[in-house]
């Protein structure tokens, strides 16, 4: 297994620098650039913007600013005595730079809003995989039953509602009318100390619901399609030959090998519920990573948008092989190559 995992983050190398530079490109043809932003005033002097320009190497270009983030650019001089030295990074020296708009090292303000994202976005993968299967299970147990159509109405409205739309809906009912649940952030402005689990609880109920229902509709449809085929198999007659009680047969025969492909989307799931976390983390007021990359592109804070990108990626990738670990611990036949 050590072989494989090894293997796997090998493969992943490509895939990594392949997502950096497709997203440095989006980010620099984008309109705008920080200098803009930060020296919108008439008093500012051309000559102290030019300065600030090449100190950040944004008048490199575009290759040229790429391998700065990437290796570093110690080799670069300033022309003019009078010039600030350029910045030194580069992430294959484990320095993400430091943001252009916070003035604090873009690792820093990762470190401190990664947490509250990662919280998230699990709790919403173990919920919506957990209600998912379960959901799935009894759709295919109780095939072409009210109990069945139940669960394909919730998989067509998993899928089909926005989730900003139905975040802001969950703020009105439950915040605003029935003012039964905080409306965002993590914690209560008002307590002092440590926060109690129940108002983690509470702060994370309505985010969690909305962030998890898109992977709920997807793991209990795709799980209840799966199953109803896998009932289908010579295997699982035999089973019911031999005398096996329904339970047995359903959980350790069919439930399992119906797993196998639901195990493959893992990896795509924590990609797809950290990009909704940005949505998410917007409408509750979750102070998470999400917030904080909006926050970076608006201001065209291009380490702090890289630096994010590089994390996500990162997760992205071990969630890739998680999809691998799983799908061989559920199937021991399964030989990876």
């Amino acid at each position: 297994m050590g072989r494989i995992i090894l293997r796997r983050l090998l493969q992943g190398i490509p895939t990594f620098f392949g997502i950096t530079v497709i997203s440095f490109l989006i980010m620099m043809a984008a309109p705008g650039d920080p200098i803009t932003l930060i020296t919108f005033t008439p008093r500012r002097d051309p000559a102290s913007i030019e300065s600030m320009r090449r100190s950040l190497g944004l008048d490199q270009p575009i290759v040229t600013q790429y391998l700065y983030w990437l290796v570093g650019n110690d080799w670069v001089q300033p022309t003019d005595a009078n010039d600030a030295p350029h910045m030194r990074l580069g992430l294959l020296r484990g320095d993400l730079g430091n943001s252009i708009a916070y003035k604090q090292p873009v690792l820093k303000l990762i470190i401190e809003r990664i947490p509250a994202t990662l919280q998230l976005t699990f709790t919403a993968l173990i919920i919506g995989y957990g209600t998912g299967i379960l959901l799935g299970v009894l759709a295919a147990g109780y095939h072409k039953t009210w109990v069945d159509e139940i669960v394909r109405i919730i998989t067509v409205l998993g899928n089909a509602v926005p989730a900003f739309w139905l975040g802001l809906i969950l703020i009105i009912v439950f915040s605003t009318k029935l003012d039964i649940l905080p409306a965002g952030g993590i914690r209560d402005i008002t307590a002092r100390g440590e926060q109690p689990l129940s108002d983690v609880i509470l702060h994370m109920i309505m985010p969690v619901f909305v962030l998890s229902l898109g992977t709920i509709a997807f793991v209990s449809r795709f799980m209840r399609t799966e199953l109803l085929e896998v009932l289908t198999q010579d295997y699982v007659r035999t089973a019911r030959s031999k005398g096996l009680g329904d339970n047995l047969v359903w959980w350790k025969h069919a439930a399992r090998n119906a797993l196998i492909p639901v195990a493959t989307f893992v990896g795509p799931a924590i990609g797809t519920l950290l990009s909704g976390a940005v949505i998410i983390e917007q409408v509750f007021d979750w102070p998470g990573m999400g917030r904080l990359v909006v926050n970076a592109v608006f201001q065209r804070d291009y380490p702090l948008v890289m630096g994010s990108i590089v994390i996500a990626s990162a997760l992205f990738i071990l969630g890739i092989i998680l999809s691998d670990i799983f799908y061989g611990l559920l199937d021991p036949r399964i030989r990876f190559r």
